[in-house]
């Protein structure tokens, strides 16, 4: 039941933010082992006079950049899963946007299962209670 909340630099783009959601759900699905069907993606476009690197605003000539964050069930996934995860994000983030520039980040968020849920449900609730 991962949220996923990515965000882009540069202008909105409609097309863009739903090849990026397409990518969000297969690859944390293929990767994670998370069900698509509770999958929820946000992605958020930033202009590029409003993120900055090093002190200094992106340009029009700047590569792109982008932070991807995930919140997933804590111990649900391996060290190595989680690294795949990672490389496997930034190579299709590369993909969708041309140069990226090194400092775009993945964030994996391990939340408690006591203290994640949807529906208003815990994890940790539903783990107790599964038939």
């Amino acid at each position: 039941m991962p949220y996923i909340h990515v965000q882009v630099s540069g202008p909105a783009d409609d097309s863009l933010a739903a090849r990026v959601a397409g990518q969000a759900v297969e690859l944390t699905s293929r990767l994670l082992g998370k069900d698509p069907q509770l999958t929820a993606v946000v992605v958020d476009f930033i202009e590029p006079g409003r993120w900055f690197i090093a002190g200094r605003p992106l340009g029009g000539a700047s590569p792109r950049s982008y932070h991807w964050m995930v919140s997933i069930t804590d111990e649900t996934n391996t060290k190595r899963e989680k690294a795949a995860y990672l490389a496997a994000v930034h190579a299709a983030m590369r993909e969708l946007l041309g140069e990226v520039a090194e400092h775009s980040y993945v964030h994996i968020a391990d939340l408690r299962a006591s203290a994640y849920g949807f529906g208003g449900l815990t994890q940790e609730y539903r783990y107790q209670h599964a038939g």
